[in-house]
């Protein structure tokens, strides 16, 4: 049986959809909604239910970014064919991309168990929440702002890329938070650091969706829920890039890092008294 019913669906593909490309961590904001609906949050079919409904989300990215993505991948395509077209900062960039995604996708098959067993813990949320918060906004104010797009290289894709491997092993910390803030630490302005964030999370979420599908038909997710936790999730989380953009462009991070310390303290008091269960 599983473990997630439609209406429970619905709510986490409306988190998830929200949450996964803002710098507050889908999988904690996932994880807590489940402590408060009863859900197992350790229950390997609901582990593999957040991974799934993942896919949404990355779609919504697909599609807002698909003329950029059809440029880079051009870029890429012409590379392959023609030495003279190697020049292109878009070639490079998708190189980069694929090069950025390895040092993740290593650390998340080697520590599987450990992202799955004790690091999955509402405690281990709580703590990340706070911690990221801090480095996001050191992040924040260290950054000068200064370089674009257009000034990325392999080294700032690498660090970027890497740093997705802090969420991985510690739900809360946020992949786009730590994206992001090493993104901004590396000089990059927000925009820019964002829209990176976005195209080294399209791989890296894209290969664990689909990675985690059969183990979650097979542990009992039922598909329908499946269905519409992906479904909702790409329709909120298309809405949530083009307000995220719209808003780094004028603001600075500092609204989420008040945000997080508020979830992650109040998260330590449902915990402490009791009210969720780790």
């Amino acid at each position: 049986m599983s473990a997630i019913s439609i209406g429970q669906a619905v709510i986490l593909g409306v988190v998830e959809g929200v949450t996964e490309f803002l710098p507050v961590s889908s999988t904690g904001h996932l994880k807590i909604t489940e402590g408060l609906m009863n859900i197992p949050v350790d229950d390997k079919s609901v582990v593999a239910f957040t991974a799934v409904i993942q896919v949404g989300a990355i779609a919504a990215v697909l599609l807002y970014f698909f003329k950029d993505i059809l440029r880079i991948l051009g870029a890429w395509g012409r590379g392959l064919r023609d030495r003279d077209q190697r020049y292109h900062h878009d070639y490079k960039f998708a190189w980069w991309v694929i090069y950025a995604t390895i040092p993740v996708v290593i650390v998340g098959l080697a520590a599987k168990p450990l992202i799955e067993g004790p690091l999955a813990s509402l405690w281990v949320v709580a703590g990340s929440l706070i911690v990221g918060s801090g480095l996001m906004w050191a992040a924040d104010q260290m950054g000068r702002h200064k370089r674009g797009e257009d000034d990325t290289s392999l080294k700032d894709a690498m660090l970027v890329g890497s740093s997705q491997i802090l969420a991985l092993l510690f739900p809360g910390f946020s992949r786009s938070g730590a994206t992001m803030s090493t993104g901004l630490i590396l000089d990059l302005d927000r925009v820019a650091a964002t829209r990176l964030s976005f195209f080294l999370g399209i791989p890296a979420l894209t290969g664990a969706g689909l990675y985690e599908l059969k183990d979650a038909v097979g542990a009992g997710a039922a598909t329908a829920p499946l269905v519409v936790g992906t479904v909702v999730s790409f329709i909120v989380a298309y809405a949530s890039i083009a307000w995220l953009l719209k808003y780094v462009a004028r603001h600075s991070f500092n609204a989420f890092v008040v945000y997080r310390v508020i979830i992650g303290v109040l998260l330590f008091a449902l915990l402490g008294t009791g009210t969720l269960n780790a």
